[in-house]
């Protein structure tokens, strides 16, 4: 169902910003003056000429089913009472509609704003979510019908289109990468449907996550955000739009100081396709990783964490076929580095279906360079391979760095569940206090490998954990996999 208002994220301190204070002046200078000399501008002749870009978004959802509260008789059709009811309804101009005809609608209010004079408006997804229903509502008065042209619902934007008999006024993109934390930006939008609204404030952080989708890196700024501002532009100070606005941190539902827009360059080539193709194609790597924290660092031997550690490939993704494998550590991806692991899937996405690609990975201690012929990234990335079960085994249980370990055999993989792709060594049981179980490592899951070699009888274990104890190394890499398949890189100190 539609939501009129932005997504709120967290829980925070209620706070009320009431602005900077202009100081008294003893010569008596009006407030605009007492500004200026404080080095801030007037941004009234910017605001004159973005705002007729900026729209205000209406859309519109039809729930069946669900119509407004009233008593209804319930009369079987066709008999006289049926017939006495429809003619009353119908004597007085109000019309009685079938049961199964009658429905609420329910409106979302936001923002957007216009790209190109033709009629193509940018907005958020969530905006306009399941409508039926889209009018799009400019400085004039003007309403106009929107055509659903397409929408992304990963990076949260949707791209309408309005037919208008003059030319529409239009605003352009412009480098949000430039933007640095301190520089000056503006907001336009609809808050609590009161229609034109400016704002302002300041670049307050970059690269924001806020765990709201795969791709998130959001420009934070102190200028004022509230519900139906959601779609609206953010401005630079040369009226070129470096970020949609998006979200808000609030309890309330109300300006903090903490909103949140999706970068400019972060888009642009995403409203491209969904103008040309309805849809947007993203590069695929066919890759599982996850986060190198410094015990995962410390037992690869790479130095500081950085990177993507790749947990698992997808059996049909391109990843295979260029000879990466589980246990690489993916530190450069197209000439560019990997920092953190959520670098990679933005870069990936970003990246043209098709693409010949450079991929720096360590594996070993060694630098390999791989390339990658990027794939078409699928609706659904959990693709199952099917694999035999390792023949059943008697053995004793063994324990090891608090966990307890045996054959992972056909009467375990049924009791637990376990996807039959999964080979290794099962945990059967874990020490509360542990370490094992302070790293999430449960009594059905099962080790594929120590120290990236695989194993599959707890006496590999014990064997592989003594030689790295013999090396001198202090953390031992393992590779859980869990019953339903997903893998993840563990590090565990070694005994």
């Amino acid at each position: 169902m539609l939501k009129a208002q932005h997504r709120i994220f967290g829980t925070l301190a209620l706070a009320l910003a009431l602005g900077a204070s202009v100081p008294a002046m003893a010569d008596g200078l009006p407030a605009l003056m007492a500004l200026k000399a404080q080095g801030i501008p007037s941004l009234a002749d910017l605001a004159a000429r973005v705002s007729a870009a900026v729209v205000n978004i209406s859309a519109e959802e039809i729930i069946p089913g669900h119509g407004p509260a009233m008593v209804t008789p319930h009369i079987a059709p066709g008999t006289p009472f049926d017939k006495m009811f429809r003619n009353f309804f119908k004597d007085h101009g109000k019309g009685m509609p079938p049961m199964d005809e009658q429905h609420s609608t329910a409106t979302s209010l936001g923002s957007g704003f216009v790209i190109d004079p033709s009629g193509i408006v940018v907005t958020d997804n969530h905006v306009i979510a399941e409508a039926n229903h889209i009018t799009v509502i400019f400085t004039d008065g003007r309403k106009l019908k929107a055509k659903l042209l397409g929408r992304d619902k990963k990076l949260d934007i949707a791209v309408l289109q309005v037919t208008s008999p003059t030319p529409l006024k239009a605003v352009s993109f412009g480098d949000s990468d430039k933007m640095r934390i301190g520089d000056p930006v503006m907001a336009v939008g609809n808050p609590f449907g009161l229609g034109g609204t400016v704002t302002a404030g300041i670049v307050s952080a970059r690269h924001r996550n806020i765990d709201s989708g795969p791709y998130d890196d959001f420009i934070q700024t102190d200028a004022s955000i509230n519900k139906g501002n959601s779609g609206g532009p953010l401005f630079n100070m040369a009226g070129e739009v470096i970020g949609i606005n998006t979200a808000i941190l609030s309890p309330s539902g109300g300006s903090i100081g903490l909103g949140f827009a999706t970068p400019a360059n972060n888009v642009i080539s995403a409203i491209a396709q969904l103008r040309q193709n309805g849809v947007v194609r993203r590069g695929w790597l066919g890759v599982r990783i996850q986060p190198v924290d410094a015990a995962i660092a410390e037992s690869l031997g790479i130095g500081k964490p950085r990177g993507a550690l790749i947990a698992g490939l997808e059996a049909s993704g391109p990843a295979g076929p260029a000879g990466l494998k589980p246990g690489d550590v993916i530190v450069k991806f197209n000439g560019h580095d990997i920092a953190k692991s959520r670098d990679l899937p933005k870069m990936v996405a970003n990246t043209a279906v098709g693409d010949d690609v450079q991929v720096e990975v360590i594996r070993n201690g060694r630098t390999l360079d791989k390339t990658v012929k990027l794939g078409l990234l699928p609706d659904d990335s959990k693709i199952v391979a099917a694999a035999k079960a390792p023949a059943t085994q008697t053995v004793a249980p063994v324990t090891a760095i608090g966990m307890e370990l045996g054959m992972l055999d056909d009467a375990a993989r049924k009791k637990f569940n376990i996807a039959a792709k999964i080979k290794g060594v099962l945990v059967t049981g874990v020490e509360p206090q542990s370490t094992a179980a302070a790293k999430g490592i449960g009594a059905d899951n099962v080790i594929v490998e120590v120290g990236q070699k695989e194993v599959s009888t707890p006496a590999d274990v014990v064997a592989a954990l003594a030689d790295m104890k013999k090396a001198g190394k202090k953390i031992a890499l393992f590779l859980i996999a869990r019953p339903s398949g997903d893998e993840q890189f563990v590090a565990l100190p070694v005994p």
